[in-house]
């Protein structure tokens, strides 16, 4: 093992002790559910991947994350991603672990509110427009143009002439960012019948979850069969080889995390970005300065 191979180590373990706390309190769901969901949910997933496994995995994965980060704002690249899925697949936890560590100012997620009446009244791809990557840009959008084959099909939000207007033009419109220089990913978190029942039931008993379950996400229960039947064709009408799709099994949301970000990161021909030593600079100290006193009501009460 090189000497580069044990800084790296040294860096990994001082990283997992200093985040830990942080990774928990991200984590923390569990104790606000009640006893007897809590003894459903851990019967139901008996292999679930072991929680140091997943922080070593996940801190590792963070990193190339960030030399991924480093190399779009080199280059100026300028990516793309795509997260669509059933309600409570885990596309929301995946975002968060991606972003985590990264700097807002190049990359970002974009989750878009229902269109208003003058966006409803534009071409469709325009609202979508403003908010694709400019180089050296990252955005991930959580929920994309393919609202118009999903929810907004299922629930009649769209005519049936829209929504074939929608699969002829969106191969097209992807072919575009393509051929422009974005590098597009596109990534459908799918999970089972069961499992979708059982978070919907975390949600309703969790308080700090319960403002997840929207209107929508119960209709999405009694129509399963058709949100089943859109995603078969949207798969068939939008799975092109300048940009296809990549479903991501998220029964287990740990390994969820994992594998979707390890396999973005074999999707980004990104190389490590070479560094400038950088050395902190001695305070510069004027004996002729003298701090002033600041009044005590400008202070944050000390209340821990």
């Amino acid at each position: 093992m090189t000497e580069d191979d044990n800084c790296a180590l040294d860096w990994l373990e001082a990283e997992l002790q200093d985040t830990f706390d942080e990774d928990i309190e991200i984590e923390f769901s569990e104790p606000m559910l009640s006893r007897e969901i809590r003894k459903i949910y851990l019967r139901e997933h008996p292999e679930m991947l072991d929680r140091e496994v997943y922080f070593r995995n996940l801190l590792r994965l963070q990193s190339e994350l960030i030399k991924v980060q480093d190399w779009v704002q080199h280059t100026g690249a300028k990516v793309c991603i795509l997260f669509e899925g059933r309600d409570s697949a885990g596309k929301g936890g995946v975002i968060k672990r991606i972003a985590q560590r990264l700097d807002p100012r190049v990359a970002r997620v974009v989750a878009l509110p229902a269109p208003s009446r003058r966006e409803q009244s534009q071409w469709f791809f325009q609202r979508y427009v403003p908010h694709l990557p400019a180089g050296g840009e990252i955005v991930m959008f959580d929920r994309s143009w393919y609202n118009r084959a999903g929810v907004e099909r299922v629930m009649g939000f769209a005519s049936e002439k829209e929504v074939e207007n929608f699969f002829q033009d969106v191969p097209e419109f992807e072919r575009m960012l393509v051929r422009s220089g974005v590098i597009l990913l596109k990534y459908w978190f799918s999970i089972t019948d069961q499992e979708q029942q059982l978070r919907f039931l975390m949600r309703i008993h969790d308080p700090m979850k319960q403002w997840k379950l929207s209107p929508m996400d119960l209709e999405s229960r009694i129509r399963w069969e058709q949100y089943t039947k859109a995603k078969e064709e949207m798969f068939a009408r939008t799975n092109i080889p300048e940009a296809p799709w990549y479903i991501v099994e998220g029964n287990d949301k740990k390994r969820e995390r994992l594998n979707c970000i390890e396999h973005i990161l074999t999707k980004i021909p990104y190389e490590e970005v070479p560094h400038e030593k950088v050395t902190l600079p001695e305070r510069v100290y004027n004996p002729d300065y003298e701090r002033q006193v600041l009044p005590d009501e400008l202070y944050v009460p000390k209340v821990f």
